[in-house]
């Protein structure tokens, strides 16, 4: 016989089935998911608002469970407009079935002009946004100058990248900023996500066409 615990725990399971498969999937890999549990709905909102409200084709890194590809459908993205990198074959799947009309890509986001074109979306055009749901506070400095350089390679003149931090400051440091000429801007906190998460954007030093 199941104790009280284990009918919760089984109730919850039946009620947050997403919420269970990326908790598993940080036991399985806490560096590479680096969050105990999905992002909240607060932070979405905080992200998807930097998003320019012209912008039309939108990439989504670390897609997760779908808390910001939902707001950006709901914000009003096209799902044809729309491609979510998830590199974790479970939430791969789990993105697959909440969103059967958006294309969810299976790949490493250090290889963002080879994914776009294996799944078409290279041909609609120059990217103007890009929402992270990476970890790139516990990645190495290598591997955020890659995602970064990845990102701005298929990124508009003036496209943005926008990232959300659990630390204090900005996740990318000064001297990867400066090497790949990009800036970075807080644009707010989402306090009532858990725990409290910083919103930044990253976008070139220099306007492309500008100077």
């Amino acid at each position: 016989m199941h104790s009280p615990a284990r009918r919760v725990e089984a109730e919850a399971r039946g009620r947050h089935p997403a919420v269970w498969t990326f908790f598993r999937q940080w036991l399985k890999n806490p560096l590479g998911i680096a969050a105990l549990s999905p992002s909240s709905r607060y932070l979405a909102d905080r992200m998807i608002a930097q998003v320019p409200l012209g912008a039309r084709r939108v990439i989504e890194l670390g897609g997760g469970t779908g808390v910001f590809t939902d707001a950006l459908l709901r914000r009003g993205v096209a799902p044809a407009d729309l491609l979510v990198i998830e590199l974790n074959e479970e939430l791969h799947r789990l993105l697959q079935r909440r969103f059967p009309d958006v294309a969810i890509v299976r790949g490493d986001a250090r290889e963002l002009d080879t994914l776009l074109k294996q799944a078409g979306y290279a041909d609609g055009g120059a990217v103007d946004a890009i929402i992270s749901g990476l970890g790139l506070l516990s990645m190495s400095r290598a591997t955020q100058r890659a995602i970064l350089r990845s990102a701005f390679s298929v990124l508009g003149p003036e496209g943005r990248f926008v990232q959300f931090t659990y630390g204090p400051a900005s996740p990318v440091s000064r001297e990867v900023l400066s090497e790949l000429g990009l800036v970075a801007h807080r644009a707010g906190m989402a306090w009532r996500n858990v725990p409290p998460a910083g919103v930044y954007v990253f976008t070139r030093a220099v306007q492309l066409g500008s100077a």
